[in-house]
């Protein structure tokens, strides 16, 4: 509890102040505060009590995993992801087409070889994980694709 005082005390010194953005952290408490006007935003990871002009809420979560049925389609090699055969083409696929085994999904670019991902599964592109030209590892994940 003596953190949480520390840090009402701190707020309410920083009320008067220029102080525009204010980020704390330690080991049981991130605390990120917004001041606009006179009143404070705050973000926490954990549950902190809120005092009368601090807003608290939790942060979200980070990318929720996908359903237990999707099919992951990860990166065999270090590269560049593309989208599409050729700059200004239609991508090969988009999120929600319906995609057969061993149709095309993108090409990675390694060491000037253009290498095709062929889809494992017939079934719906449900997400696109990596931004066209984007640099992709080897096992990164880059399409969810729910079987059918």
């Amino acid at each position: 509890m003596a953190d949480i005082e520390k840090v009402r005390e701190l707020l309410k010194s920083l009320e008067a102040s220029s102080v525009e953005e204010l980020e704390i952290e330690t080991e049981s408490l991130k605390l990120r505060v917004k001041f606009k006007r006179g009143e404070a935003t705050a973000t926490a990871v954990e549950k902190v009590p809120a005092t009368t002009n601090v807003e608290v809420v939790k942060e979200p979560e980070a990318e929720k995993k996908p359903e237990e049925n999707y099919f992951i389609v990860e990166s065999p090699m270090v590269g560049t992801f593309y989208r599409a055969p050729a700059p200004g083409a239609e991508p090969f696929v988009k999120e929600g087409d319906y995609v057969e085994k061993g149709q095309t999904l993108c090409i990675i670019e390694a060491l000037k070889v253009m290498n095709e991902i062929e889809s494992e599964v017939s079934g719906i592109v449900r997400k696109i994980l990596a931004e066209n030209g984007q640099p992709v590892e080897y096992g990164q994940p880059l399409f969810y694709i729910e079987p059918k």
